[in-house]
């Protein structure tokens, strides 16, 4: 890229006497990054922004009802398996990838007991158009298994991708979780537990390390043992014991406690009129990466409640955000 100066002798005296004389050629400035958006309106409660759903007041985000051509679908792949219940992801990539792809593994939320994982299509398409491999999992349920099943589940479909980088391209240095509400506690745990042999779980690959290298939480519970949290029935049901009895399970259960330095860097959305899982779960868990110097990206909105990313104007908001966090910490080669 550079030339011997040698060969360049007139053209670097000329430029020491422009520096002298104060003339010397500027560097072209960079263009200025685009400004976030403004954030979308919001409502006065929970109840008003359900009632501008029903009326058609607010768009929903829909899934493509077509593949588009530049995207290649694989359903029903088992990533791992226990017993005699297998373990499925759906598999979105680029028709025609430029290098290692890197790796999204959508985790969809339910309480830990019900969702699939065709509700995050939307997203899981559009980043394979944006160059990236899209995953979307499905893992047991409270009703089979109580934790860590679930967690185990989910590390589990990160060692599959690891195990099978060479065969679809994927990039094993590139994998992020990403995740709403239970999905978003899944995604924690994967992020702030990677090297936790008591959350493995035998489910499959276990030569390959379940660690990612970066945490998306969609309005996820970061700490079970709140008042609140722990008497909630769902997480009663994914603990399996009523808190009095298995104080020490909901810690472990919970993404907090395993914040440290040296965690992945974590993108967080959160609506203020929460009502299911309470703004005060992620205000914490922002506090508490950022006193370890983990990077943190946290964006709080106003008027609006839980699974506010399923109204099309919030989605594209937070879209904005998710894309500049990826492009940060897991860009692609195209």
């Amino acid at each position: 890229m550079f030339r011997s100066l040698s060969t360049r002798t007139p053209l670097v005296l000329t430029l020491a006497v422009c520096v002298l004389a104060g003339c010397a050629p500027k560097a072209p400035e960079k263009p200025a990054a685009p400004p976030p958006p403004t954030p979308p309106p919001g409502y006065a409660s929970a109840e008003d922004t359900m009632k501008a759903v029903l009326s058609g007041q607010v768009k929903l985000v829909q899934a493509p009802k077509e593949m588009p051509a530049d995207v290649v679908e694989t359903k029903d792949i088992e990533y791992g398996r226990v017993g005699d219940i297998p373990l499925l992801l759906d598999l979105y990539m680029p028709k025609q990838p430029k290098g290692p792809l890197p790796v999204l593994v959508f985790i969809h939320g339910g309480g830990w007991k019900k969702g699939e994982r065709g509700d995050y299509k939307y997203y899981t398409v559009y980043y394979a158009q944006q160059g990236y491999a899209a995953v979307t999992i499905s893992y047991r349920f409270s009703d089979v298994v109580k934790f860590p099943g679930a967690v185990e589940d989910a590390k589990c479909a990160v060692r599959w991708v690891r195990a099978n980088a060479d065969k679809y391209g994927f990039d094993p240095n590139k994998i992020a979780a990403l995740g709403g509400s239970a999905g978003g506690h899944l995604s924690m745990m994967l992020g702030y537990t990677a090297g936790n042999p008591s959350l493995e779980g035998n489910g499959g690959h276990a030569e390959f390390s379940s660690a990612v290298q970066a945490v998306v939480n969609f309005y996820g519970p970061s700490d079970l043992t709140t008042e609140q949290a722990k008497v909630f029935p769902e997480v009663v049901s994914f603990i399996g014991k009523p808190y009095e009895e298995a104080a020490d399970v909901y810690a472990k259960a919970s993404p907090l406690p395993y914040v440290k330095p040296g965690c992945p860097p974590t993108l967080i959305f959160h609506g203020v009129l929460d009502e299911l899982v309470p703004v005060a779960q992620s205000d914490i868990l922002a506090q508490q990466l950022e006193a370890n110097g983990v990077p943190c990206k946290y964006v709080k909105i106003e008027g609006w409640p839980h699974t506010m990313d399923a109204a099309q104007p919030v989605n594209d908001y937070c879209r904005y955000f998710l894309n500049e966090f990826l492009a940060t910490y897991l860009p692609t080669a195209q």
